[in-house]
This record gives structure tokens, C-alpha cells and sequence, in this order.
């Protein structure tokens, strides 16, 4: 008997604000580019890509391009597809 596994599909469980923030969050406390990308490729995933792109300001090719693998988004961006989603990024200090 063979089992099955299907594909584990993270924009499923990203279904509250606060959710999507803790995992967000995460992302950032990686400190790398592309761990942001891809969890805002999650989120953007889970809020649908046609609605974010718009309310970014963005072409969905644009939106495409900024979150494939690799890519190098500018800071506007990121800032741009952060707002899109309603999340603010912020700085705390480390004690």
C-alpha cells in the first residue's frame, strides 16, 4: 500500500491578521531577503495575488518578479506589499 502526502500549502493556515503578523515577524527575525519574500509570498498567496498587486499599485508581473526566488525587491517595495496587506514594519531596540 503506498500513502499519499499531499503538498503542505502554508497560505492555507495563514487565516487571521494576527497570524499572518506572528509569521511575518518570523521572517524578519531570520534576517534574510529571502525568507521575507517568501513569507510575504505566502500571505500575498493567502489575500489573493490580483487583489494585493492592486492595491500595491503594482502589475501582477511586477508582484511576480518581486517574489521569485532570488530576487532582489527595492525597499519600496517591500513597503508598497506590506502596506498592501495592512501591516506596518517597525523597529524595536534589542536589550
Amino acid at each position: 500500500m503506498v500513502t499519499k502526502i499531499g503538498t503542505f500549502d502554508t497560505a492555507k493556515f495563514l487565516d487571521s491578521e494576527e497570524a499572518i503578523a506572528a509569521y511575518i515577524n518570523v521572517a524578519i527575525e531570520e534576517g534574510e531577503t529571502d525568507a521575507l519574500m517568501i513569507a510575504l509570498g505566502n500571505v500575498i498567496r493567502a489575500k489573493g495575488i490580483a487583489t494585493v498587486a492592486e492595491k500595491a499599485g503594482l502589475g501582477r508581473e511586477s508582484l511576480y518578479k518581486a517574489l521569485a526566488p532570488g530576487a532582489t525587491p527595492r525597499y519600496d517595495t517591500v513597503v508598497k506589499l506590506t502596506r498592501a496587506l495592512g501591516l506596518d514594519l517597525n523597529v524595536t531596540a534589542h536589550c
